[in-house]
């Protein structure tokens, strides 16, 4: 040790030693907290120093390490500078805790050592990559399957309804069915109606067949034919009055016209609404009630503008009844709204279904699923659809050979021609999984790992993608079929990516200190209060209030878990779906909307899955970790404000699986195990509170 590097070392300890007989009069004074800061800020300056000078800069390979402190001991011994993955700036020469968010510190070391210099890639040692939890997937081609959920209700198919209306005008005398929801078959009897116009009518068909006879001695034929025509054109008009053949040839036969008229069901169904009562007058054309045939039923959906690429024209959809959960039903697509609604963001999808038991009751309200594979060219593949013919207005009507609809005789037309394609006419996509994906806004970031190097080496590329199919990612240039993408553990890459001021995800350009692109999934992170020198567009503040009641309602679900109180988990679930339906995305600018509505689907999803929770173990293990998931990506994409929420962990959830939830205060209350162990866990990390200019409210 050269005597430069002795007074440096004699100048730190004593200023060490200096700075703790401060804290020890501090705390004399009854001021600890200041004494405990101040001790521990110079352990960790002084630990900075001496990495410095003993080390100088290394490459970070950041790690989440959720196994414990004890498994540091397995670092190689090239990795002596130790930092956080959450705040790279930290480097110790020491494995530990970070000082400012709590997370375990991971080993670092440098790609020079590999003898590979990369603008864009980092080098680790076998044990880091361990402790880091990193793993990789193969790019890979085949159907992107994505699962749309859509909820809505029950409806009445519009061409299933039918009216019974006034055929002449008169007065209503008596109504048969005097009730709605009664059940009629076509012919049967609805209202007595009285009619002076039937009753004309009557008496000029009585004296025409007079007419008849009395000409019928005639020998001039003008005079028979003329007397016929008569007699035929006052048949016509008693038929356009609603007269029936058997009520004219009563009327043939008593020669007494009747001044009443019986009003018949022209169709079968339920009647729906009584128009008048009696004693009302009507006139020609009056409704006096609607029928409708609930044998097929419409189901009213509302998609996402996201999952729009994925639904088709005739589509299969299984859905479940409110009303008899554990039933499936199946109905298909007949009509997709060409026009987008503006508040709800959403698009009106029509279902038709077969109802034959009369179990599906307009208003009930559904939840559907529908499967779609895509391939490369962005077009749905059914296989049951292959090579079929299909009506375009009755999607019901699938045939293996052309011809004409059985309904509406419209010629079929190949299903080809309404969106689907088969397997074997195009290329199958190249996906990856979406924890691949690094995103900030118009960027797109994915490490490879280089299979030529002798230690473990990822190198950050720029890819283009196409849709998410579920949980993958349509991958449009960039990646090769065959090539391993990190598919756990990227972000800890990009961060030892930032300690070299390489470019990265957060850091685009390579700069120092610096972050570029659109970040908002990580740029709302606090610093122990510093403030950010980025130049970020975060969500606007009046955007961010609207979500303050939905963390609410989440905080309230976990705080009831937490006390095994499965009926006020299941009540904030409602209060959650509710303030979710009162966030108006109009707040947002064009380039959140995206965001938006992913972690919005998403919450919707889990809300979905809760909801049909039946113990507080399916709902904590079915409903709250999914839910807890996509709250913690609301949190990270978009932020909040108001008061600091913290990430919490449990390592022993799910039989060591682990799970991660967020919670308003720091001290532990843990909604996965209860009262059992109510404070197994810890603080992994810390949000502070966001207002509407990229700022930290303090």
């Amino acid at each position: 040790m050269n005597n430069s590097f002795q007074d440096k070392s004699k100048k730190i300890l004593e200023s060490v030693k200096q700075t703790k007989d401060e804290a020890k009069t501090l705390v004399t004074s009854k001021t600890h907290r200041r004494a405990l800061v101040v001790l521990g800020l110079c352990a960790v300056f002084a630990g900075w120093l001496f990495s410095g000078m003993l080390h100088g800069p290394r490459v970070l390979g950041d790690a989440q390490h959720e196994k414990g402190v004890h498994a540091s001991h397995v670092a190689t011994e090239a990795a002596t500078v130790w930092t956080c993955a959450m705040h790279p700036h930290i480097q110790l020469p020491k494995p530990g805790q970070c000082p400012i968010c709590g997370m375990d510190l991971i080993p670092v070391q440098t790609d020079a050592q590999e003898g590979m210099p990369s603008n864009r890639r980092v080098v680790m040692s076998p044990d880091a990559v361990k402790l880091a939890d990193i793993h990789t997937t193969l790019v890979e081609r085949k159907p992107a399957a994505a699962t749309i959920r859509m909820v809505g209700k029950v409806e009445y198919d519009e061409t299933r309804i039918a009216y019974i209306t006034a055929w002449t005008g008169g007065r209503i005398d008596r109504l048969y069915i005097d009730q709605t929801g009664v059940p009629v078959q076509k012919g049967d009897h609805m209202a007595f109606l009285y009619s002076p116009e039937l009753l004309s009518a009557q008496e000029e068909y009585l004296q025409a067949l007079e007419g008849v006879q009395t000409t019928k001695e005639s020998h001039l034929d003008i005079i028979k034919s003329t007397s016929a025509s008569t007699v035929e054109n006052a048949r016509e008009k008693l038929k356009l009055l609603g007269v029936t053949d058997d009520q004219v040839r009563a009327l043939e036969a008593n020669k007494t016209p009747q001044s009443h008229m019986t009003i018949y069901a022209t169709a079968s169904g339920i009647v729906v609404k009584r128009e008048v009562q009696e004693g009302d007058y009507v006139k020609t054309g009056s409704r006096i009630y609607s029928i409708v045939d609930l044998s097929k039923v419409w189901i009213q959906l509302d998609a996402y503008e996201s999952d729009i690429q994925w639904l088709r024209y005739g589509q299969d959809v299984v859905f479940e009844a409110e009303a008899y959960p554990g039933e499936q039903f199946h109905g298909r697509i007949s009509f997709i709204d060409p026009v987008v609604d503006q508040t709800t963001r959403t698009v009106k999808v029509r279902v038709i279904v077969d109802n034959e038991r009369g179990i599906l009751k307009p208003g009930m309200f559904v939840r559907s699923v529908v499967s779609a594979q895509v391939l490369g060219t962005g077009r749905v593949m059914d296989t049951y659809l292959e090579g079929k013919w299909m009506c375009p207005m009755h999607p019901e009507i699938i045939s293996e050979e052309p011809g004409p609809c059985s309904i509406c005789e419209m010629p079929l037309v190949t299903t080809e021609k309404m969106g689907y394609i088969a397997a074997k006419d195009v290329q199958l996509p190249l996906v990856i999984p979406a924890t691949a994906v690094l995103k900030t806004g118009t960027r797109a970031v994915v490490y490879v790992r280089t299979l030529q190097a002798t230690q473990p080496t990822f190198e950050g590329r720029e890819v283009v993608l196409g849709a998410r199919a579920g949980d993958y990612y349509i991958v449009k240039s960039g990646l090769a079929e065959g090539e391993s993408v990190v598919s756990q553990g990227n972000f800890k890459i990009d961060s030892a990516l930032q300690i070299q001021a390489k470019p990265s995800m957060m850091n685009p350009d390579g700069n120092a200190g610096g972050s570029g692109g659109h970040n908002h999934g990580n740029a709302h992170k606090s610093q122990q209060g510093s403030q950010h020198s980025m130049s970020i567009e975060m969500a606007p503040q009046a955007f961010l209030e609207q979500l303050t009641p939905v963390y609410a309602a989440y905080f309230d679900m976990q705080t009831a878990l937490a006390e095994d109180d499965l009926a006020t988990a299941q009540q904030s679930l409602v209060s959650l779906n509710a303030a979710l339906a009162l966030v108006d995305m109009n707040l947002l600018t064009k380039q959140w909307h995206a965001d938006w509505m992913d972690v919005h689907q998403r919450i919707i999803n889990g809300s979905v899955i809760a909801s049909e929770a039946k113990t507080i173990e399916q709902f904590r293990a079915d409903g709250f970790k999914s839910l807890s998931e996509n709250v913690l990506a609301l949190e990270q994409k978009i932020g909040h404000t108001g008061q600091t929420h913290f990430k919490a962990y449990c390592p022993m959830a799910f039989d060591g699986e682990g799970a991660y939830w967020l919670q308003s205060t720091e001290s532990i209350l843990n909604p996965y195990y209860g009262a059992r162990m109510l404070k197994c866990g810890s603080i992994k990390h810390t949000f502070e509170a966001m207002n509407g200019g990229g700022e930290h409210v303090h």
